[in-house]
């Protein structure tokens, strides 16, 4: 396959002088930005639709999944915006989602076992091994 590029006068010209010469380097490189850039916000805009008539319509013919589906979303959405705005501790999510573990919508009891019932007692273990978890992640990482 490089022989496609290692064998053409077009490809060595285009080395040579990206090589050579620094505006030539910067102005190729932002063309290869740029170009693709403008080529997808337009194709962006040409396919997107802002008819409020279709986007009602679709939005009635959903099926019940896809409505409950969304509203979940908005609600989990909805709660990591609002742990982020108090500045909460939420590397927990992760260890939680590395070992099947989901949160649960009760309030002080934020990570729950997917096969059992939680316990005050589960749920202080749990934040005690996710914070040696999170101790130990950060001596490997150093």
């Amino acid at each position: 396959m490089s022989i496609l590029w290692e064998k053409s006068a077009g490809w060595r010209w285009l080395v040579r002088r990206t090589r050579d010469s620094k505006p030539f380097f910067f102005t190729f490189a932002a063309l290869c930005g740029v170009v693709p850039g403008v080529i997808g916000y337009g194709v962006m805009q040409l396919t997107s639709s802002r008819n409020e008539q279709l986007e009602a319509r679709l939005r009635s013919t959903a099926r019940p999944e896809t409505t409950m589906m969304g509203q979940v979303n908005r609600e989990r959405l909805a709660e990591f915006l609002g742990e982020l705005q108090r500045k909460e501790d939420t590397n927990d999510r992760y260890v939680a989602a590395l070992r099947g573990e989901t949160l649960t919508r009760k309030r002080y009891e934020r990570i729950q076992p997917i096969n059992g019932q939680p316990t005050q007692e589960n749920v202080k273990a749990t934040s005690k091994e996710n914070s040696n978890a999170t101790t130990q992640e950060t001596a490997k990482a150093k």
